[in-house]
């Protein structure tokens, strides 16, 4: 089914281990997609590679700093001139600082107030410049990338015996990013704007097997996902067949939040 035809979508961290996920997906689904990613050059190369699969006119890439107003304003512009209209807008960017994945009581004031701007406030500005542009042209669609530790609390039993923990500053970050979803669709509400959130579990990304195993514990079959996993909540969002769920976060995890 070609669920997103005709449609445009601009996935920011289009590069992205989610990212590159999510533009395979909406030209599967019949859509366009621009890559907007903070690194040009690898933009163009990904969107090259889409272009060889998909045919020319189904991807583009924009260069797009997520913290920068003028850049924002930049990748619409370009996204409007090589592929007309945009539909839609998912925020999968994950910007982050050096010293970002540090244990509570070792993060500097600085680097948690660092990573929330970067992160929170870079899917604020995103989302507020597109929400502009989606108003005046009458209708679009923003899809925003939480977590499930923007829901429920984290299981530090997980991460025992590696070096890994579950970052202050994401609990922070994505928690806040799911009612800054409720806050922008309540907004918005009569402009033909409308704004969700997907909340995925764990992706695996060579994790520890000691990780793996104690995370696969509290699921209900799979375990840490893949990012295939993830793409056909994006596409329901993206697509008519949503056209009356705004503000909602699909929790994606398999069952890890039970």
């Amino acid at each position: 089914m070609k669920q997103l035809e005709g449609k445009v979508v601009v996935i920011t961290g289009g590069c992205g281990l989610l990212g590159g996920k999510f533009c395979h997906a909406v030209l599967q689904a019949g859509g366009r997609v621009a890559v907007a990613d903070i690194d040009l050059s690898q933009a163009e190369s990904f969107a090259e590679s889409l272009q060889s699969e998909f045919g020319r006119e189904a991807a583009c890439a924009v260069q797009c700093d997520i913290t920068d107003k003028e850049s924002i304003l930049n990748a619409i512009a370009e996204t409007e001139r090589a592929m007309g209209a945009i539909n839609a807008l998912v925020n999968s960017a994950y910007p982050r600082n050096k010293h970002y994945g540090r244990h509570f009581f070792d993060v500097e004031y600085e680097d948690f107030c660092g990573n929330l701007s970067l992160h929170l406030g870079g899917y604020f500005l995103a989302s507020q410049q597109f929400a502009r542009h989606f108003v005046a042209q009458g209708g679009g669609a923003i899809v925003n990338i939480a977590s499930i530790y923007g829901v429920t609390a984290p299981r530090f039993d997980i991460y025992q015996g590696t070096t890994m923990t579950m970052p202050v500053e994401y609990a922070a970050i994505k928690s806040a990013l799911i009612h800054l979803t409720r806050y922008m669709a309540k907004y918005l509400r009569g402009t033909g704007v409308k704004v969700n959130a997907i909340s995925p579990g764990g992706i695996a990304d060579g994790q520890p097997e000691a990780f793996l195993q104690a995370y696969a514990e509290y699921c209900s079959e799979k375990g840490m996902l893949d990012p295939d996993d993830i793409c056909g909540a994006l596409v329901f969002l993206l697509s008519d067949a949503s056209r009356y769920i705004n503000g909602g976060n699909l929790i994606v995890d398999d069952g890890f939040c039970l």
